[in-house]
């Protein structure tokens, strides 16, 4: 199972990185239904941080996502079921930890070697995340420090602006007194 396929089936939905039934459903080649079925049939593994039925806001959202990857050309046609306008019931996302225990209630071998795939693409995409925040706090740590210097650059242009406005002002009054003719 190659990274990058699965790495376009993680969302973002309510500030965590989850997967979809519908395309879990697709790399464990089985149907959605019985997916859903398999998760019912053992609820009590699937807490709420584990798995959450997705609203129809936050499914419109993630629509217009999918359309935005098939023009980029990151998903196919084959991966597309289930994506429709009319589909009958709003999908579940599971989350990092809610795909782990799909693992325990999914006993094929390609569930397994899924998994094995899938667990490998959250750990790249929380490590690549880390290293990118690593990199935001030294890029905000340089803004603070070179903001202050450009403030002060800024400043010293503003007086210096002003001062030619005050001497420009100064010029250009009309003078009072004696005339020399």
């Amino acid at each position: 199972m190659q990274l990058a396929t699965i790495q376009t089936k993680i969302y973002e939905i309510r500030g965590q990185k989850v997967m979809l039934d519908f395309d879990l459903a697709e790399l464990y080649e089985v149907e959605t239904r019985a997916l859903n079925q398999a998760v019912k049939r053992n609820i009590r593994r699937f807490p709420e941080d584990f798995m959450f039925q997705v609203t129809g806001e936050e499914y419109a959202s993630l629509r217009s996502q999918f359309v935005t990857l098939e023009i980029l050309g990151l998903q196919n046609e084959a991966s597309n079921k289930g994506r429709g306008k009319h589909t009958k019931y709003l999908p579940y996302a599971f989350t990092e930890q809610g795909v782990a225990m799909l693992s325990g209630i999914l006993k094929s071998v390609k569930a397994i070697d899924v998994n094995i795939s899938i667990m490998r693409a959250f750990v790249f995409i929380r490590q690549y995340a880390l290293s990118h925040n690593d990199l935001t706090t030294k890029l905000l740590e340089l803004e603070s420090k070179y903001d202050k210097q450009f403030k002060d650059v800024y400043e010293a242009i503003t007086f210096l602006l002003q001062k030619d406005n005050q001497e420009t002002e100064q010029k250009q009054r009309r003078r009072i007194g004696y005339h020399k003719l």
